[in-house]
């Protein structure tokens, strides 16, 4: 049944469309982690240089703060992304799912239909 066929090859095309989105989300997740850790050593770097590690003195770096910023709001969107990820994760494990049960179902069908054409050819002979 041609049908069923295009199920699965429909399945097969969510499966791989998930499993992408997941892909693109770790590697999104590792690119906020390496900026973040960037812009650690650079706060480090200008916190050492101005001699002043306390964010709430008045002489703190005016660069030292906003970095901060910037890390805490890559830290912020790597852990939205980490629960979208599980979302993403969770959703991959449906679908594929979905692709067994449609698979299964291809095969049944292809099944009956040897069947039917070596009973049909039962007949005939």
């Amino acid at each position: 049944m041609k049908s069923r066929e295009n199920l699965v090859r429909l399945k097969q095309f969510q499966v791989n469309e998930k499993r992408r989105q997941l892909l693109q989300l770790d590697m999104m997740i590792a690119e906020f982690e390496r900026m973040a850790g960037e812009l650690d050593f650079q706060i480090n770097a200008e916190e050492k240089k101005a001699g002043i590690t306390d964010i709430n003195h008045f002489a703190y770096p005016t660069f030292a703060k906003a970095a901060r910023l910037r890390r805490d709001n890559l830290i912020n969107s790597q852990a939205d992304l980490a629960q979208q990820r599980s979302v993403a994760e969770s959703l991959l494990a449906e679908a594929e799912a979905e692709l067994s049960k449609a698979e299964m179902l291809e095969s049944r069908d292809g099944k009956m239909r040897e069947i039917d054409s070596d009973s049909r050819s039962a007949m005939i002979g």
